[in-house]
């Protein structure tokens, strides 16, 4: 997770196929998260072709989900009902699931605009708060936003956390963060389904502003709790009208002042599992439902700026041209072919053009650089490679540059004990292996992974698409994520 900021975008191939930093051999789980061919999926606005056949061959007895939309499950996100439900946790989950889909979503891009502190924030805080209590749980709002729904005695300690949330990228999609959320209270009702009887407290907790698409930083609730961020820094931060955190916080009904590290919340909880839809295909290429995070990449964001000279576009020869586009485009090639060597990735996703005129060679291009890599040695070579080959083609075309590292994250190892507590219980009763995967992608389990043992199951992603409208999954691999969450938490949590 980057700071300040991590706009994951473009980040849908992270993990496909590629050793991960922590990743052991791969470990048994349960026939219920192992693949059998799925029921049809709704086809996202914008599924690629080769998905539209149900069914395709990936391998023995394995079955692409496709994109046939059964009877009113035409939008983005939707989940076909019928034959996929699989007893107490898929009723429960498609129940929540058609509840939670409106909200947000935008007409014209289909995608979903849950932004913090906003109308459709707070209405997905009413749900997650209807969720909660219909249930009978005990509803908690903490100091930083994060809702918190409580089975058994906060204060008593060693509590069994797991949750997600709910907000969104701009034209995000429906899975991410929300599957989390569905899913924690869908295993939970199957575990009272089961008859289970708890001996630590449970929560389900939604974080706030996990994706940072308004203020520009994610995980906001969770660095908040976790101390790492500070209360200045928080009232520092603004969207793009210059409304302040406290402004947005305040307008929606809560107290801004409140905020900043809540050890004493920490201190209550044993473990935190976060269920995060992939985003990536490496559970789709191996032919498993359900994996186990085993690390999140290190990564960083680094801002390029190339100064050349403003002129007219229609008036000044191409032999007396100080134009830094030329600089600047030459670069990302560079990042493109620095990565592809490397087994990494590297994007130039952000780009600010002085004077941004169309008749007007530029002044100044200055682009933003986001790198993720398997272990701290590659994206050192990678970003190291990008440098010397952005400096050489400045000098060639007479550019000044200066290169600014604005943010760093290295490596976050999952509590490899969490871990193993998770194969073990999802492997108790067959010899079936599920994959350790690594991601690139930063989630508030990363956060809490400093304070509190964290740990993360991944449901599979046919096409690896996310931050988009297209991302889907398929919903009996959702109820598999459902039954493997229900089997993590009673064996960490149940007699």
């Amino acid at each position: 997770m980057t700071l300040p900021g991590d706009e994951r975008g473009g980040d849908s191939s992270v993990g496909a196929g590629v050793s991960s930093p922590g990743a052991g051999p791969a470990v048994p789980t349960r026939s219920a998260v192992r693949n059998a061919c799925p029921q049809p999926v709704a086809a996202a606005a914008g599924a690629p072709a080769g998905d539209q056949q149900l069914g395709a061959a990936v391998g023995p007895g394995v079955g692409r989900p496709g994109a046939a939309v059964g009877p009113g499950t035409g939008q983005p996100g939707a989940v076909a009902a019928g034959a996929g439900h699989q007893g107490l946790a898929g009723a429960s989950f498609h129940e929540m699931w058609r509840e939670l889909l409106p909200i947000g979503r935008h007409p014209d891009s289909h995608g979903y605009r849950r932004y913090a502190w906003t109308g459709a924030d707070a209405e997905c805080r009413a749900w997650f708060e209807e969720q909660a209590k219909s249930r009978g749980l005990a509803y908690e709002l903490d100091r930083n936003g994060n809702q918190w729904a409580w089975l058994g005695d906060p204060a008593a300690g060693d509590a069994v956390v797991t949750g997600s949330h709910l907000d969104s990228v701009p034209d995000g999609g429906a899975f991410d963060g929300p599957l989390g959320v569905v899913s924690s209270f869908a295993a939970l009702d199957e575990l009272r389904g089961r008859g289970a009887e708890f001996t630590r407290p449970l929560a389900i907790v939604n974080f706030g502003d996990e994706e940072g698409a308004r203020f520009g930083l994610a995980c906001v609730g969770s660095r908040l709790t976790a101390g790492q961020l500070t209360v200045e820094q928080a009232h520092r931060l603004t969207d793009g009208d210059g409304v302040t955190l406290p402004q947005a916080m305040a307008a929606a009904g809560y107290d801004a002042d409140a905020i900043g590290p809540d050890p004493e919340r920490l201190a209550r909880i044993g473990a935190f599992v976060e269920l995060h839809v992939e985003q990536g295909r490496a559970l789709d290429l191996s032919g498993d439902r359900v994996g186990i995070a085993s690390a999140i990449w290190p990564h960083g964001r680094w801002r390029f700026d190339f100064r050349g000279e403003a002129n007219h576009a229609g008036t000044t020869r191409l032999v007396d041209r100080r134009d830094p586009m030329l600089s600047y485009a030459e670069t990302v090639l560079a990042a493109r072919r620095e990565a592809q060597l490397a087994g990494a990735v590297a994007t130039f996703g952000k780009i600010a053009v002085e004077p941004n005129g169309v008749n007007a060679i530029p002044s100044l291009v200055r682009g933003w650089l986001d790198s993720r890599a398997a272990d701290q040695q590659t994206l050192d070579t990678v970003v190291t490679g990008i440098e010397k080959a952005a400096r050489e083609y400045a000098e060639a075309h007479g550019i000044d540059l200066d290169i600014v590292r604005e943010s760093f994250t290295p490596v976050v190892e999952f509590d490899h004990t969490l871990r193993d507590e998770l194969a073990r219980v999802l492997g108790k009763e067959t010899e079936l292996t599920v994959p350790v995967l690594g991601t690139g992608a930063g989630h508030d389990a990363g956060i809490l992974s400093g304070s509190i043992p964290t740990a993360m199951l991944f449901v599979r992603n046919p096409t690896g698409v996310s931050h988009s409208p297209a991302e889907f999954a398929a919903e009996d691999d959702c109820v598999a994520g459902v039954t493997a969450l229900a089997d993590v938490l009673e064996g960490l949590a149940c007699r």
